[in-house]
């Protein structure tokens, strides 16, 4: 007895599923001696787990000009026309300014201060190193992270004439809008728990 059309396409169907179903291995475990989760070739560390809201994998900085980059582009205008108006006085220096860290979203923000609270053993502990999403001026757009070392040592000589400021004595690096209408930084706090 000749087969319908109807027929044909249902054993079609029924062998073509048995083949994927069988065809597939069962997938590995995952591996629980992984020290950070990853997300293609880099690890992003035990605070992340996305390379959205603010993240530079390691060793990646930005221009103060990439503002294609929500790190850079979502920066407090005023602090961005700051940053770029003082990178180019130190390009005419010699000296090339990079961003290591600006804009944070709360949610990663929140995942670095965990994540420090794990590694100094408490939250007094890890507040003098990173600030909670509460307090943090990343998570607004006003603070920035700025490297080398060079740039920094020159930002804190020069940076009150833009009205950028080190605002943490433990933190040369990290730089807000501070500077009063003088120019006057004020006084360094010893570290982000103030």
């Amino acid at each position: 007895m000749p087969l319908g059309r109807k027929t044909v396409a249902g054993i079609g169907l029924i062998l073509l599923l048995g083949a994927c179903s069988t065809s597939h291995a069962t997938p590995a475990a995952p591996s629980t001696t992984d020290a950070a989760p990853t997300v293609g070739p880099f690890s992003i560390g035990g605070a992340s787990t996305d390379t959205v809201g603010g993240y530079l994998p390691d060793g990646k900085t930005l221009s103060p000009f990439d503002v294609a980059d929500p790190v850079i582009g979502r920066l407090d205008p005023a602090l961005l026309a700051a940053v770029q108006n003082a990178a180019r006085d130190a390009a005419a220096d010699g000296i090339e300014m990079e961003i290591n860290s600006g804009w944070r979203t709360e949610g990663f923000q929140q995942r670095l201060f965990d994540d420090a609270v794990r590694t100094y053993g408490s939250v007094a502990a890890a507040a003098e190193y990173v600030a909670s999403p509460q307090t943090s001026r990343h998570v607004t757009g006003q603070a920035v992270d700025v490297g080398p070392p060079e740039a920094d040592n020159w930002l804190i000589r020069n940076g009150s004439r833009f009205g950028l400021c080190q605002i943490y004595a433990n933190e040369i690096w990290h730089f807000e809008l501070a500077a009063d209408h003088n120019g006057n930084c004020p006084p360094l706090k010893p570290n982000a728990a103030g």
